[in-house]
């Protein structure tokens, strides 16, 4: 795998560090990404492994919460450009999908794109009928449905980002406070037991690294390891991170105050993980001129 201009700049997005240090790193791993990332944390260079997923794609995020208030669904529609994720046909196509999700409850996406929506058509044939409207390929991507006995918190930033989340005790308002702080902080697990083995492994063994480039005894480092494991499972799971609406606390303690306890979450994003294509313009215009040139 060569080093290119674009995977030093992905690096550096990553990690916060230098381009010379990054295309060191590159050289050094063949041009992996992964791997480079992963041997600049070891050797103490990046700032962060900023490692979050790439928000690409343009679309909605859309709630729908049961009469009874017991279910929610939540789906992403995308779309190719955010002035088609603006346009009111295309908005009301997503809430009319979350609506069905919610009323329907699909075993998987196939069963909730030939769900019947109230004009008697499926899902599908209202997408296609849009797409040849609009002009735009747009597609239903994602869907989630949580039912609780308990409280069952929704949340919808502007139309970039939803959660849905389930408790266990508490009251309506905690479960919505939760949502938002999930919105705004992102964590990957609900509690440091929930985190694979491997990943906790593949961590221990980058900060075992690190700390054996400071110079620490072998007790000394082995108390900073675990010390800074913790802090790191911290930051990636619920119940370590502070809360958004009173950081002097974490999540764990509100829940263990509250008598409630987080069951599931599920948090989604527009064009998490999607990539897009990178358009070079002044290229295109050059194409657009010399073909012009040629007719």
């Amino acid at each position: 795998m060569s080093v290119t201009a674009d995977t030093v700049r992905q690096l550096r997005e990553r990690t916060g560090a230098g381009m010379m240090e990054c295309k060191k790193a590159l050289v050094e791993t063949a041009g992996n990404l992964d791997a480079a990332a992963e041997l600049m944390r070891k050797q103490g260079l990046a700032k962060a492994d900023k490692k979050a997923t790439r928000v690409a794609a343009e679309g909605v995020i859309a709630i729908e919460r049961a009469s009874d208030g017991r279910s929610a669904a939540m789906v992403e529609v995308n779309c190719e450009t955010d002035f088609v994720a603006r346009e009111q046909d295309f908005r009301g196509f997503a809430a009319d999908v979350a609506r069905s999700a919610v009323a329907s409850g699909p075993a998987d996406l196939d069963a909730l794109v030939v769900a019947k929506l109230a004009a008697g058509e499926t899902i599908d044939e209202r997408r296609r009928a849009l797409v040849a409207k609009i002009g735009e390929k747009i597609s239903v991507r994602r869907f989630t449905r949580l039912e609780s006995a308990g409280p069952l918190g929704t949340y919808l930033h502007g139309t970039r980002i939803g959660v849905l989340v389930r408790l266990e005790g508490g009251t309506d308002e905690l479960a919505r406070d939760l949502a938002m702080h999930i919105a705004a902080s992102n964590p990957r697990y609900i509690s440091t037991g929930d985190v694979p083995a491997a990943e906790v492994a593949k961590e221990r063994e980058i900060l075992t690294e690190q700390a054996q480039k400071e110079g620490k005894s072998p007790e000394i480092a082995a108390k900073m390891v675990e010390g800074r494991l913790r802090k790191s499972l911290g930051e990636i799971t619920l119940l370590g991170q502070p809360f958004v609406k009173d950081p002097d606390q974490t999540v764990e303690k509100l829940l263990k105050s509250a008598g409630a306890s987080v069951r599931e979450f599920q948090r989604f994003e527009v064009g998490a993980g999607i990539e897009k294509k990178q358009e070079d313009f002044v290229a295109e215009v050059m194409a657009q001129v010399s073909a012009a040139g040629r007719s």
